[in-house]
């Protein structure tokens, strides 16, 4: 069975500049960019560090907890790339790491978290791709 929001054509390239991220994610693990020289949390495409200039980035995990921080409800669906049939609900969550992450819920849920709710990271899987997605309510409580 395919995930529940995307088809499976939409699985995330897993090599180039983001391979450290799938490469944890296939493990169960959150791993994120940080500034290899001062530690500052990069975004994840970013190699120039805005605190002190430094280029690169250094991968490594990060605890897979945070806070929401906005929700957006999508009600528009595209047939055939779309699967949910109810509107979801796509998350900006901030990390304890410092790290913010846009994703989607784990499992469908008709009502939105909460701004300042708890977010605890957990993967989907997209055309066998691990991504991270927020652990609803519903959710074991282990890392899919």
């Amino acid at each position: 069975m395919g995930d529940w929001l995307v088809d499976d054509s939409l699985a995330p390239a897993t090599d180039g500049t983001l391979a450290p991220l799938y490469a944890a994610a296939a493990r169960g693990e959150l791993a994120l960019p940080h500034c290899p020289a001062c530690g500052q949390p990069l975004e994840l495409e970013q190699l120039r560090c805005e605190s002190c200039g430094a280029i690169g980035a250094s991968w490594r995990g990060v605890e897979p907890t945070g806070t929401v921080h906005s929700v957006t409800t999508v009600h528009r669906r595209e047939p055939g790339l779309i699967r949910a049939t109810a509107p979801y609900h796509i998350v900006d969550v901030e990390l304890t790491s410092g790290h913010r992450l846009l994703m989607t819920t784990d499992v469908p849920t008709p009502r939105p978290p909460a701004i300042g709710d708890p977010a605890r990271i957990v993967f989907r899987r997209v055309g066998g791709v691990a991504v991270p997605a927020l652990a609803t309510r519903s959710s074991p409580q282990e890392v899919r």
